[in-house]
């Protein structure tokens, strides 16, 4: 019954067009469209776009749906770039500012998208892959409106944003998932990292050779560490490029851009090497670009670093690290804040071993996510508050997205213990419709309150759509007897079903951490 509430999406489209894979089906454009979660905006934009045919396979007709959700982020792209003339106040240029960049993003994954797809090298592109880069694209748009709704300002920019994308992308997201369905996730695709690179995660900072250093001393490269990564982004290959932080507390904010691939940044110790800043909401920035740290260039590692954000507890949101680093690892990093600590936006990502500290929404965002044999730190919040350890943001049902908590420990932190009783920690709540968040045996202390889940809010939202699970935990808090009776929760019992959330299938991890030299779990 699990699998089927979990898979219903998939199974139900894949059955739709199983008469589309096999070839024998009417060929008008009407009856693909038919198909598809948003069908008007597909016949539109196929009737009077450049593709004016219908599709006679499957497979061409997915082209078709990332084309035309490519072809409409384009013009919106230049909407929004013409639309900072009439930003009014900074609220409006601070949330456009975002917008600008996240579009670009957009346009970027549905490049990689569509170009995979049509490439005839299939490697260069899997199922998994093009899943993985339109649900980023569609996050990035509602990251977009979402600055706006910060500064309560959404009304402002509405017209730029309602061009049907979202519909499209939704499309091209459903269309591809009948193929990531019937795929093996354990073999989508290849590892990034060269076998001489497998040790690096291992071995000691002073053992790095490291491309450049940085130290506040002087005796390195550079004093700051975005110098550094400016520096690397010069460089003409995209190899793996080691930047070794020396120990220090850099008081600065950090940005690797979606260009700048493959950077690895080691520290010397979690309470050695310390990056901090202080951008808060309640300062003038967006939740998203409040971030000390914010990641976008794919196959990033960090390893035996703090990410910080010093705002405090009366500051909003203010995010420690943002991250939207396809196949990127954090290991033995301490990431800490109070009001929105971590940011997993996007992409595929994996935590090992890391200290995590926050109150509301600490791990937040819309990434497939693997956090393991990690420590998370509910910190004591202002008073009226509650702590929520995630808000997991997926909003379509066929972003595969989620965030997974295994083998870890949920603890109260030491300004918290004292007056544990007095505040209600919840494992999440929806931030979106089809919010999907799982805790695997993991040790959950007494702060957990026994309903374990909170609604968002006093509204029954998103309740019957989510999809929340708990699986053999344990500790003072891990009986499920009082848990919420929603229809989205449910007590996992079949090992099936909780390895749908582990490394090897929600991230695919066994194809590309073995490189690395992290150790990891592929399994419960």
């Amino acid at each position: 019954m699990e699998v089927k509430i979990l898979l219903i999406f998939f199974i139900s489209f894949s059955s739709i067009l199983s008469a589309a894979l096999s070839g024998n089906t009417r060929s008008d454009i009407t009856w693909w469209c038919n198909k598809t979660p948003h069908p008007e905006p597909c016949k539109y934009f196929m009737d009077h776009g450049s593709h004016r045919f219908a599709p006679k396979r499957i497979t061409e007709f997915r082209q078709i749906m990332v084309r035309l959700a490519l072809d409409r982020a384009i013009m919106a792209g230049k909407n929004v770039l013409e639309f900072g003339q009439s930003c009014e106040n900074w609220q409006q240029k601070a949330a456009w500012r975002d917008c600008l960049k996240l579009f670009d993003n957009t346009i970027l994954q549905l490049n990689l998208t569509l170009r995979g797809l049509e490439s005839r090298r299939r490697m260069s592109c899997s199922d998994f892959d093009a899943q993985t880069w339109l649900s980023t694209a569609l996050t990035n748009l509602r990251t977009c409106e979402a600055g706006f709704t910060d500064f309560n300002v959404s009304d402002f920019f509405t017209p730029v944003t309602s061009n049907n994308i979202s519909e499209l992308i939704s499309n091209s997201l459903a269309v591809n998932g009948v193929f990531l369905h019937k795929r093996n996730l354990t073999e989508v695709f290849p590892g990034w990292l060269s076998r001489n690179e497998r040790r690096l995660l291992l071995s000691s900072s002073t053992k790095v050779k490291a491309h450049l250093v940085v130290a506040k001393d002087g005796s390195g490269n550079f004093r700051t560490v975005q110098a550094a990564i400016d520096a690397a982004a010069k460089r003409k290959r995209t190899s793996r490029f080691i930047i070794y932080v020396k120990r220090g507390v850099y008081r600065e904010n950090i940005e690797v851009s979606n260009t700048n691939s493959n950077i690895m940044l080691v520290g010397d110790g979690m309470k050695r090497t310390i990056i901090t800043s202080s951008r808060s909401v309640k300062t003038g920035y967006t939740t998203y670009s409040s971030a000390t740290v914010g990641i976008d260039g794919p196959g990033f590692i960090a390893r035996d670093i703090t990410f910080s954000n010093a705002a405090g507890p009366t500051k909003g949101q203010a995010v420690a690290l943002r991250s939207a680093s396809d196949l990127s690892v954090f290991y033995r990093c301490a990431i800490q804040g109070y009001q929105d600590t971590l940011m997993v936006h996007s992409q595929r990502q994996f935590y090992r071993e890391c200290y995590i500290y926050g109150t509301i929404d600490i791990i937040f965002g819309n990434a497939a996510v693997v956090l393991q044999n990690c420590s998370i730190f509910v910190r004591r919040p202002l008073k009226g508050q509650a702590n929520m350890i995630t808000a997991q943001g997926r909003d379509d049902p066929y972003q595969n997205t989620g965030i997974a908590i295994h083998n870890s420990r949920i603890l109260a932190a030491n300004d918290l213990k004292p007056v544990v009783r007095a505040f209600s920690t919840y494992l999440g709540r929806p931030w979106q419709k089809y919010s999907r968040t799982v805790v695997l045996t993991t040790y959950l202390d007494s702060l957990v309150s026994p309903e374990g889940w909170s609604k968002w809010g006093n509204s029954n939202f998103a309740l019957d759509t989510l999809y929340y699970g708990e699986y053999k935990n344990y500790g003072p808090a891990s009986s499920t007897k009082w848990r919420v009776k929603w229809r989205g929760f449910h007590v996992i019992t079949s090992p099936s079903v909780a390895s749908l959330f582990t490394v090897n299938s929600l991230i695919a991890g066994r194809s590309w951490l073995p490189a690395t030299g992290v150790p990891f779990t592929s399994g419960l």
